[in-house]
């Protein structure tokens, strides 16, 4: 079987290997393929429409050489800085000794997350038939990777992000729309913010814009 350097962690080999296609892929293993995929959009190998597209279906991956498949055309000698760069450090504590909001719940009703909110490695968006805002331009950000998971059901989501951090979406409608226009690279060492879900007669809208831009009209309650 093909050894795999880094510790253990995954990392591409050649496409062809029968003993790669007998090994589960773990989440570990996805999120390491993921930052390959990443970096290469990051360094232009990868446009954000190709990068969306294989980081969804690496997130469905279930072996070792269903990853190496989405990753053999990359420039792999020309990645490492990029990975390494993208890497940022383990969840924090709060600067201001706050528990990160986990939630935005709104049932006919209105929701909004927004200001100086802590947020830390997961946040859950619901809604039926109300509107939930997500201004993540001011939060504090206390885990290297922000997952929002979404759901719309005859409602609306709208979440919006800093112009330099990373953006995934990975998200799909049903008589409704999940745009997946936002995403794309930031800076190095920038916030990733991974947003997931399902919007059913609904919509789960992202949007890139400035700190202290008009980002317009708030949805009605």
């Amino acid at each position: 079987m093909t050894q795999e350097p880094h510790g253990g962690k995954y990392f591409p080999a050649p496409i062809g290997d029968d003993d790669r296609a007998r090994v589960r892929a773990s989440n570990a293993d996805r999120e390491e393929a993921n930052a390959f995929l990443s970096a290469a959009m990051s360094v232009g190998a990868l446009s954000p429409e190709e990068y969306t597209e294989r980081a969804g279906t690496a997130l469905a991956a279930t072996t070792l050489a269903e990853l190496d498949a989405l990753c053999a055309d990359l420039p792999m000698n020309r990645l490492g800085a990029a990975v390494a760069e993208g890497s940022l450090g383990p969840t924090r504590v709060s600067a201001s000794g706050a528990a990160p909001v986990s939630r935005a719940v709104a049932i006919m009703s209105s929701s909004e997350i927004s200001g100086g909110a802590v947020v830390g490695a997961e946040l859950t968006a619901f809604t039926v038939m109300g509107g939930v805002e997500i201004d993540l331009r001011e939060v504090e950000f206390t885990a290297p990777v922000l997952t929002i998971s979404c759901r719309a059901i005859m409602g609306g989501i709208r979440i919006v992000v800093p112009s330099d951090i990373t953006v995934e979406v990975h998200g799909s409608g049903i008589m409704g729309g999940f745009s997946g226009k936002a995403a794309g690279p930031g800076r190095p060492g920038a916030p990733r913010v991974v947003i997931k879900g399902l919007a059913l007669m609904g919509g789960v809208e992202t949007q890139r814009a400035a700190r202290g831009e008009n980002t317009g009209p708030r949805r009605p309650n």
